[in-house]
This record gives C-alpha cells, sequence and structure tokens, in this order.
C-alpha cells in the first residue's frame, strides 16, 4: 500500500479524449484504514492506525490523515504512537479486508476480463476491449471509481497510460481519490520530472548510487549514456533503467490464475531470536515454494511473510514483485527484507511460514528485464539433479550443518505445507 499523503496529487479533472491509455492501474486508497472506518464513521477525517495497540507492534496501515504526521505501514507502534500521540488506533480485522477485496475485483471483471490481480488491494486492467462499450480510459476510469465507491464506500484511485510501468506511476500521483490519464504521446515528459526513485528498481542503495554521479531525476538517468549507466549498475540493471526512462515496457496485462498460492510454514521445537536463525529458515522455506512453483509451472508476482511470536501474535506482509518469479534466491531476499521491517532485538519467534501468491502461468511472464536469470539456471540445475538422485544431494551451503550455526537438526520443526 501507498506511503504517499497526497500533497504531491496529480489528476485529470475534466475527461481526456485520449484511446491510447488502455492499461490501467487501480489502486484501493488506504484499503485496510478504509475498510476500518466503515464500521466508525465517527473517525472520518481523523489519523486513524491499523494495528495491534503494542510498543513491541508495527503499523499495519494508517488513514492520509495519519501519513502526514510521517506515519506508514510497517512502522513501529511505538515510533507512529510517538509522532502523533493524537492518533486512534484501531486493531486489524482480516477477515474483513479479504471479503471487500473480493467484492472490488467482481467489479474489475464487469469492465473486462483482463484483470491482473496484484495483492489484496491492487489491479491491473487491459481495456482496450471494453473502449466501444465503455468510451475512453478516462471515462472507463471514472466508471470504475464511480462503481466502487456507490457499492462499497470505499475510494480508490487509477493511473491509464499505454503501459503498466506508467499506469502504475500515475495510480501514486493521482493518490488519493483521483484518475490520471497518460496519453502515449506525453508518456516521456509526463516521466523525466519524476524523482530517479519512481522508477521500478530503484531502491534506497541504488538511488544513492545514482545521485552520487548526479542523476536525480528520471530525465537525468534518459540522457546518461547507455554504457554508463551499465559500467555504474550493470547489464541488466543499466538497461532495464535507461528501458523504463524513456517509457519502453513491453509487458501486457496477464489475467493468470487468480488469488491460489503456494507456501510452506514451519512452527520450531524451541523459539528463534537471532536474525540469523531466522534468516537461515526463510531460505528453507524459499527453496520449497520455488520448488514447487516451477513443478507447478507457475510464478509468484507476490511473496508474503507470516512470523508469530511467543505470545501467539501473529503478523503477516507482502511484497508485490516488479516481475514474476519462481527462483528461490529471489523468493528468499524479499521475504528477508520484509522480516527486517518487524524485527526487534528479544522478539522470539514460534512459527515462520513463506508464500507465493498471485501466481500466473510461467510461459505468459513476458518480463521487460530479467535479473533472476542465473539464478534460475542454478535452480533448475540443482532441479535436475534432485530428480536423477534424490532431494538433499545439492544444497545452499547455509543450510548445511555446520556451515554457520542456527537451528540445525537440533531445533524440532513441524513443517507445514499449504496450497490456496
Amino acid at each position: 500500500m501507498s506511503k504517499q499523503d497526497g500533497r504531491n496529487r496529480i489528476v485529470s479533472d475534466t475527461p481526456v479524449d485520449d484511446r491510447s491509455a488502455t492499461v490501467l492501474h487501480v489502486d484501493m486508497d488506504a484499503f485496510f484504514a478504509s475498510v476500518e472506518l466503515l464500521d466508525r464513521p465517527d473517525l472520518v477525517g481523523l489519523p486513524v492506525i491499523v494495528g495491534h495497540d503494542s510498543d513491541r507492534s508495527v503499523v499495519t496501515a494508517a488513514t492520509y490523515e495519519a501519513r502526514r504526521y510521517g506515519i506508514n505501514s510497517a512502522m513501529p507502534m511505538a515510533v507512529a504512537k510517538r509522532r502523533c500521540p493524537a492518533a486512534v488506533i484501531v486493531e486489524p480485522h482480516f477477515e474483513k479486508y479479504s471479503a471487500r477485496s473480493a467484492q472490488v475485483m467482481r467489479i474489475f471483471d464487469r469492465f473486462t476480463p483482463r484483470v491482473e490481480r496484484l495483492g489484496i488491494d491492487e489491479a491491473f486492467l487491459d481495456v482496450a476491449g471494453a473502449l466501444r462499450l465503455y468510451g475512453t480510459p478516462w471515462q472507463i476510469g471514472a466508471e470504475i471509481r464511480r462503481t466502487v465507491f456507490a457499492e462499497t464506500g470505499l475510494h480508490c484511485s487509477v493511473g491509464a497510460a499505454s503501459t503498466k510501468f506508467v499506469a502504475k506511476l500515475a495510480s501514486s500521483r493521482a493518490k488519493p481519490d483521483g484518475l490520471l490519464v497518460v496519453p502515449h504521446a506525453d508518456t516521456v515528459a509526463f516521466l523525466h520530472p519524476q524523482p530517479v526513485s519512481a522508477l521500478w528498481g530503484v531502491g534506497g542503495k541504488t538511488q544513492e548510487t545514482l545521485e552520487r554521479r548526479g542523476i536525480h531525476t528520471v530525465r537525468d538517468l534518459a540522457t546518461t549514456p547507455l554504457p554508463s549507466l551499465v559500467s555504474l549498475l550493470g547489464p541488466a540493471g543499466g538497461q532495464r533503467l535507461h528501458d523504463l526512462a524513456w517509457g519502453r515496457d513491453p509487458r501486457t496485462v496477464e489475467a493468470g490464475v487468480g488469488e491460489k498460492s503456494i507456501g510452506h510454514e514451519v512452527t520450531f521445537g524451541r523459539d528463534l531470536t537471532e536474525r540469523d536463525d531466522v534468516a537461515r529458515e526463510l531460505l528453507r522455506l524459499a527453496e520449497k515454494v520455488a520448488v514447487r512453483l516451477r513443478r507447478a509451472e507457475v510464478q509468484a508476482r507476490t511473496v508474503a511473510l507470516k512470523v508469530r511470536y511467543t505470545d501467539f501474535t501473529t503478523l503477516t506482509r507482502s511484497r508485490t514483485l516488479a516481475e514474476p518469479s519462481d527462483v528461490a534466491k529471489r523468493i528468499h531476499r524479499e521475504a528477508v527484507e520484509l522480516y527486517d521491517v518487524l524485527h526487534r532485538p528479544g522478539n522470539r519467534i514460534r512459527l515462520i511460514g513463506v508464500r507465493g501468491e498471485n501466481l500466473v502461468p510461467a510461459a505468459a511472464s513476458n518480463a521487460l528485464w530479467d535479473d533472476d536469470a542465473p539464478w534460475r539456471e542454478t535452480e533448475t540445475t540443482v532441479d535436475a539433479v534432485t530428480a536423477r538422485f534424490g532431494a538433499g544431494v545439492l544444497r545452499p551451503a547455509s543450510l548445511v550443518r555446520g556451515s554457520g550455526g542456527g537451528p540445525g537438526p537440533s531445533t524440532p520443526r513441524v513443517p507445514h505445507a499449504r496450497q490456496d
């Protein structure tokens, strides 16, 4: 969910007579918090935080009023309360979010069968086939927003463009409760003033690397010679960011296989407290999830983490990938980053789980880039060896006994496999 507070909002207030922006990205506004406010209308307009009211807990979601105090999801609750002592804290109800999500997705399905779900609160829609029936992309986006609010009481933001990347960026700039259309001819003009962090794949470290070279905006990156970018970011990273900076993104909207998932979780005989031990177990689980994904010939668009503490408090976090993956290394890296947000010294972990969600057929993945290619080649080689000689012949060094401590055989585990 977006951490934006709406201060840099850009919208298409008047109808846009353009038919090139047929890729829509629809994102629910502050979804979990907004669902809670349906049952608490007295809190509308107030800074509201969704999460457990404990200093050891983290923020699940926050209203835009709370975000203006610098509060966002995954922040320690203690920090959020210091930033806004007047905030109202409400307990999360995940069953309500799932029910509302299903209702919203059914609305999307009315407009087009080409709906690519991204987690619980956002989706891409290809509306090229709906233009004759519903009008321009602006009219379709406006009608989707109107219908969602009329039937659910929830607001959503819509970005319309000729590519997935630009549509997603447009929806984020339109938040909250807005619609922004970027015609194909205006793509570069829209992209180039954006901060370089707006590009998919530019995280904190990459942003620092680029800014040290004087690259602060998308225009700066677009006008940097490609060999310089390749030297700075590597062949795959340099090429992909150069392509995105010029609006090149050939990926199409893929309906996929809906909300099914493949996951594994494990309950420990003794609680884990060390971050490295947890990371090692996450790798073990990621390996299992990746193998099952490849066997099923599907890839996950979302990686989800589940953590249960010794007091049975259970937290789940998820992250949508720039590209779907069936590679353990990628799944593990994302799961560890999700865990690092939750980790606090002294936390005692009873159970962890890793899950790949929003699965799509592997053959349907038409990636703009594939950073996972070297890892995938290694892991498919391991798959072949395993098929011939049995499981356990080849394993990551960190999972071999004596390779750095960790739970190892001395920690009883109760594994659970899950496929929804």
